[in-house]
């Protein structure tokens, strides 16, 4: 019913995932901005962009009901499956998360899902390459620590996205060497107010620069 690999064409496209559930934040979403940095970066690439907002889709978790075998989609979850096809016809996936305790509850259950229909295939065809196979992907986390957090948010964050995209067979690009699983950012600080959450500061110049030198790395992939 699907094709397995992406369509021949002479331009280049691009998903960007924006994990994020702070629906408070509206526009303001860090997340979202870090998405449209990367959007224009893309861009000037001449490389089409569509950003996957996790907070505007209700997707459900997997229940192990095997239906994905036959249909290589989810039987019960069309947002899911609008968001598989998307990236399945992507030359490069992009993932924005915030650090939650690791990650956010609609991130992990869209990894869940492309990992069962990937798994599935692959325990009884181990030569199997899924519609994702090596789309090169780059993974950007933040959190509201600033620098001496990074590493950790890199453990969490980075790492936990990272193993699953390996058993889904995407291709994770590191930023170099001792950063193998992409960047995390941090913030300039955190600052009290009358509401019950921080209020976190940016050096958006910063960390536009290092976010932008990350994408090139990711789309010199192919």
């Amino acid at each position: 019913m699907y094709e397995r690999y992406r369509e021949e064409r002479d331009y280049r496209k691009a998903v960007c995932i924006s994990s994020s559930n702070m629906i408070s934040s509206k526009n303001c979403s860090t997340s979202i901005k870090i998405c449209e940095i990367i959007a224009k970066k893309l861009s000037e690439k001449n490389i089409s962009n569509t950003l996957v907002d996790l907070r505007k889709h209700e997707i459900t978790p997997c229940v192990g009901c095997g239906g994905c075998y036959v249909s290589r989609r989810c039987c019960s979850d069309p947002q899911f499956n609008g968001i598989y096809d998307k990236i399945a016809q992507a030359d490069y996936l992009f993932i924005v998360s915030p650090h939650y305790a690791p990650i956010p509850a609609k991130l992990n259950i869209l990894l869940e899902k492309m990992e069962q229909i990937t798994f599935l295939h692959w325990w009884k065809d181990n030569t199997y390459q899924s519609e994702l196979y090596q789309i090169p992907t780059g993974i950007i986390s933040h959190g509201g620590g600033s620098d001496w957090a990074l590493f950790s948010y890199k453990t969490m964050v980075n790492d936990t996205i990272a193993n699953a995209l390996d058993t889904i067979q995407l291709k994770t690009i590191p930023y170099n060497n001792e950063w193998n699983t992409g960047i995390s950012l941090p913030i300039k600080r955190a600052v009290e107010t009358e509401s019950i959450f921080p209020v976190q500061e940016y050096d958006w110049n910063v960390l536009e620069a290092k976010i932008r030198e990350y994408a090139d790395i990711v789309l010199q992939e192919i």
